[in-house]
């Protein structure tokens, strides 16, 4: 299977849910992006390290985990993004240490991309996770809810990487605040799914 490597396009809020945020990583040889949907502290932590020159006042666990990889002469060699299952997708980061054999090691995709940044290690997933769950964007990834088929795909690629359980929770929130095209929309991927 082909690798394809990903960089960080933007995190933002997602729109569906308060509670949650996006991560959108590009292709770097295409105009492909896969959005990732991710929680509040994950995202914190990321954006902390992106955003900002400073470190905070007490490390966060990414940090941790860089200064135990750094003093014990771990070195992580990149994340790799290799299952997308029921709209969740899965990952591991491979390090070795001086002379020793490499090893994987399971991630939630947020902990692997987040140490990720921090070790300067790149970040891949395969052509088929890439072909199913990414899209092409032309416009602004903010606006997705607009009513133009484009936007409406992206709403769909979107919708494909959240499990049922999410899902459940926002077509109960969509229908709280009368969204009943997004409710629609989310009705029809549980559907899909069981």
């Amino acid at each position: 299977m082909n690798l394809v490597q990903l960089d960080i396009d933007r995190l933002e809020p997602s729109s569906s849910n308060k509670n949650s945020y996006v991560l959108l990583l590009r292709e770097i040889a295409g105009e492909r992006k896969l959005p990732i949907v991710i929680g509040p502290c994950n995202a914190g932590s990321i954006a902390i390290f992106l955003e900002s020159n400073r470190k905070p006042e007490r490390p966060l666990t990414h940090d941790i985990i860089k200064s135990i990889t750094n003093n014990f002469h771990i070195t992580v060699s990149r994340v790799v993004i290799h299952t997308l299952k029921e709209g969740v997708f899965h990952a591991s980061f491979f390090c070795f240490m001086d002379g020793e054999e490499e090893i994987e090691l399971d991630a939630r995709t947020s902990d692997a991309i987040a140490i990720a940044i921090r070790m300067g290690c790149p970040i891949f997933t395969y052509e088929d996770i890439l072909k199913e769950a990414g899209f092409v964007l032309t416009d602004d990834f903010a606006g997705y809810k607009d009513d133009n088929s484009e936007d409406l795909e992206v709403t769909k690629n979107i919708l494909d990487t959240l499990s049922l359980g999410e899902l459940n929770k926002q077509m109960k929130s969509a229908i709280e605040e009368e969204d009943y095209e997004l409710a629609s929309k989310l009705r029809d991927e549980i559907n899909k799914r069981k």
